[in-house]
């Protein structure tokens, strides 16, 4: 694989593996926030603090990854260690962007399930879903502010809530047709799906890798399909192993192949698939209860790493409560193995396939376009998604309601959770007007609501 004549050489801008792998920890130990704190936190650590980086490469390396399905601050953190070492650079600062969260919440679903039942659980667990429901109504507000433009992306995230609300249209399809939509759609009225925004240059002694640095291996269609055949076998090697063992009509494979599909079809970030796995992970397999997916978004929502982590929850739980010929506890980390490795593993082959080729499409306005209309797709999607879930938190019962093509969950409106809405709207008025961040948020909802539910057991 052969460079740029004009590329310097490796590690040219003097930065050791160890002392990247350093900062990759810590960038890991603290992406709290979400996406938008994770990637404000390398943008801050890489360009700001350490230098390392330019705005310009950033901002191209952050373009790219966003046109990709997976979590968006994972695959930038893979992408800027394989800019500066390569190869195993992107799979230490990919692999540690994960780890943190992967343990916090092995622990946090042990615990759940050791003791969810006890007062104390059920009282903290209580505060936490109302919290997380006014966090996703937030993200639908900053998020829609944001993407949605020009009153045609209104309407694309009207009718990709529509398709998913009232007609139950799958997922993947929604994300699919916004995609070709905003492809075909850029080349018609170009100034509608062009991408918004850009950060302002920073200021200060210039960045040890700057734009004029050339990709560390020049793009070629013999190191693609090298680069996807290995990365191919890497996915799904340890998961077909895992059903040779274990067999395939277990649930270990049945999660291997669900989530190794919504890999490829999470764009827009965890929100967006978020319905989709819970809807699956409820309805079709039985994962989890009604209700529960909101507990594992809490998880995710407090501890380091990617939010789609959630998945590990889900996966633990559907494992400990159909273990086959393991132990509960050991099925749960097996599985908690098998929904990482799958949601993961795919994100280091787009970044090492498609790396090289970044400069080609950064400048690609049909591809941009696609990307704005998915973005706004996705709006709705999260509404969709916000919706569901308050349907699960304020009221105790929801009845389907199913009228030809009309897919509906209706409440049943006295089964209202009074002391629920209380707290949500309070923890949305904390975000929205009072701007707290998500941490102080979950933690003074969490307490607020168990010491409400104690204090009414009490009487």
């Amino acid at each position: 694989m052969s460079r740029p004549p004009d590329a310097p050489g490796p590690n040219a801008h003097g930065i050791s593996l160890a002392q990247a792998t350093v900062v990759w920890a810590r960038i890991a130990a603290q992406s709290f926030g979400g996406p938008a704190g994770q990637i404000a936190l390398m943008h801050r650590v890489l360009v700001d603090e350490k230098r390392w980086i330019s705005e310009e490469r950033f901002l191209h390396a952050l373009n790219y990854c966003m046109l990709l399905p997976g979590p968006e601050a994972q695959q930038l953190a893979t992408y800027v260690g394989w800019l500066l070492h390569g190869t195993r650079g992107g799979l230490i600062a990919g692999s540690l962007f994960v780890l943190p969260g992967f343990l916090a919440i092995l622990a946090l679903s042990v615990a759940y399930v050791r003791y969810r039942e006890t007062a104390l659980a059920e009282a903290l667990l209580f505060g936490l879903k109302a919290a997380v429901l006014a966090i996703v109504l937030e993200a639908v507000l900053r998020i829609g502010r944001r993407t949605l433009k020009h009153p045609a992306l209104w309407g694309l995230a009207a009718l990709a809530f529509g398709a998913l609300f009232f007609f139950g249209v799958p997922f993947p399809w929604v994300i699919v047709t916004a995609g070709v939509v905003g492809y075909w759609g850029s080349r018609v009225r170009p100034a509608i799906f062009r991408l918004h925004g850009h950060a302002a240059p920073s200021a200060g002694p210039a960045p040890l890798l700057t734009a004029a640095h050339a990709a560390r291996e020049a793009p070629s269609w013999r190191r693609t399909l090298r680069v996807l055949a290995l990365g191919v076998a890497c996915w799904f090697g340890p998961l077909l192993l895992v059903g040779t063992l274990l067999g395939f009509s277990t649930v270990y494979w049945q999660q291997a192949v669900f989530f190794s599909q919504m890999a490829v079809v999470t764009f827009g970030g965890a929100y967006a698939v978020l319905a989709y796995v819970a809807q699956q992970a409820v309805e079709t397999h039985g994962w989890l209860r009604p209700g529960e997916m909101l507990n594992g978004l809490g998880m995710a929502e407090t501890t380091p790493g990617p939010l789609i982590q959630v998945v590990q929850y889900v996966a633990f739980l559907g494992a400990y409560r159909d273990p086959g010929p393991l132990a509960p506890l050991a099925a749960g980390l097996l599985a908690s193995l098998v929904a990482t490795w799958a949601t993961y593993a795919p994100c280091f082959v787009w970044i090492f396939a498609g790396a090289p080729y970044i400069e080609r499409l950064r400048g690609h306005v049909a591809l941009s376009g696609a990307l704005t209309a998915i973005t706004a797709a996705v709006v709705g999607v999260i509404l969709n998604l916000s919706l569901w879930f308050a349907l699960h938190t304020l009221f105790e019962r929801v009845e389907a309601l199913r009228w030809g093509a009309l897919a509906l969950d209706v409440p049943v409106w006295s089964s209202i959770n009074p002391a629920a809405a209380v707290l949500a709207l309070l923890a949305g008025l904390a975000l929205v007007r009072g701007r707290w961040g998500t941490l102080p948020t979950l933690a003074a909802a969490t307490l607020t609501g168990a010491a409400y539910q104690l204090l009414v057991r009490a009487q």
